[in-house]
């Protein structure tokens, strides 16, 4: 099959490349490997940096007028290191929270936002578990109670909501769309 003529979302190609079909039936196409190329140069770039960084410090406490000239090469050689850094840098679209960079000004791990974050997602997540299975055992209920006064349109309720589920289900394997309302990823070798 020809990558072109991807109709779903999905990941296709052998090179990393993420394949998106859009309404009007043209495809944009997200090439990962140059993003984490992009990102391994800055994480390069910089740790070269710190490597300068570390020899000019010696440099600078051994300092003695002879050793100018060698403090003015390592001085050169973070500047231009640096405006590499900077240069390999806009490439990179990289954002960080406000939180993170304040933790780490405050000495402290940044790991620890991290962890915050995930805590808070899952006590919203059991929040949000226990009103529906609120709203679950109020259906119920509710159910319960309207089959002992209205036992006709009960039954016919449910036959009309198994009809209704079983029309959305064939639609859906129709369409190619998971019951959740994502599209199916199609494979492509």
């Amino acid at each position: 099959m020809d990558p072109t003529q991807n109709t779903s979302a999905g990941i296709g190609g052998s090179n990393g490349t993420i394949r998106y079909q859009t309404n009007d039936g043209t495809s944009t196409v997200t090439v990962a490997d140059d993003s984490k190329e992009n990102l391994s140069q800055v994480i390069n770039s910089i740790e070269k940096t710190l490597g300068v960084l570390h020899q000019l410090h010696l440099t600078v406490t051994s300092f003695t007028p002879a050793s100018q000239l060698h403090l003015l090469q390592r001085l050169n050689s973070l500047v231009m290191e640096l405006d590499n850094m900077t240069k390999l840098s806009e490439k990179c679209n990289i954002q960080i929270p406000m939180e993170v960079l304040n933790l780490i000004d405050d000495g402290k791990n940044p790991d620890e936002f991290t962890k915050d974050v995930l805590n808070s997602c899952i006590a919203r997540n059991q929040v949000t578990k226990g009103k529906t299975d609120a709203f679950k055992d109020l259906r119920k209920h509710i159910l319960e109670e309207l089959e002992q006064n209205f036992p006709d349109e009960v039954d016919m309720y449910r036959e009309i909501r198994a009809s209704s589920a079983a029309e959305a289900k064939r639609l859906a394997q129709s369409q190619s769309v998971l019951p959740n309302g994502d599209a199916k990823v199609k494979n492509e070798l």
